[in-house]
C-alpha cells in the first residue's frame, strides 16, 4: 500500500534538529522523499505499522507533528506529478 508521510519537526533547539535528522533518516530508510518534509512509502501493512511506530517514538508530540495520507493499492491514479523532480517508479526494478 503506498503512504504519503509527511512531518514538521520543530528545530528551535538541539534537540528538535536531532529529531529531525531522526525522522528524516528514518523515512528515508523506507520510503522516497518526494519534497523536504514529505515521503511516499509504499509498504506492505506490516513494514507500514513498524515505521509508523518508530517516528511515534522519535517525535516529541507536544511541538512535531506526523501526517500519513493512505493512498491504498490503487494509488497510480491518485498521483499527479508536475514540476521539476522527476518522478518514480515505486514498484519498478532496483538497480544496485
Amino acid at each position: 500500500m503506498m503512504v504519503l508521510i509527511s512531518y514538521d519537526v520543530c528545530t528551535t533547539d538541539k534537540a528538535g534538529a536531532a529529531r529531525l535528522r531522526k525522522v528524516a533518516k528514518e523515512c528515508q530508510n523506507h520510503a522516497q522523499r518526494v519534497q523536504n518534509s514529505v515521503f511516499e512509502a509504499n509498504l506492505d501493512y506490516s513494514s507500514f505499522l513498524k515505521l509508523k511506530d518508530r517516528l511515534i517514538k522519535i517525535i516529541d508530540k507536544e511541538k512535531d507533528s506526523l501526517r500519513f495520507y493512505y493512498l491504498g493499492n490503487n494509488w497510480q491514479k491518485r498521483i499527479e506529478h508536475i514540476g521539476a523532480k522527476e518522478t518514480y517508479d515505486s514498484e519498478g526494478v532496483i538497480i544496485i
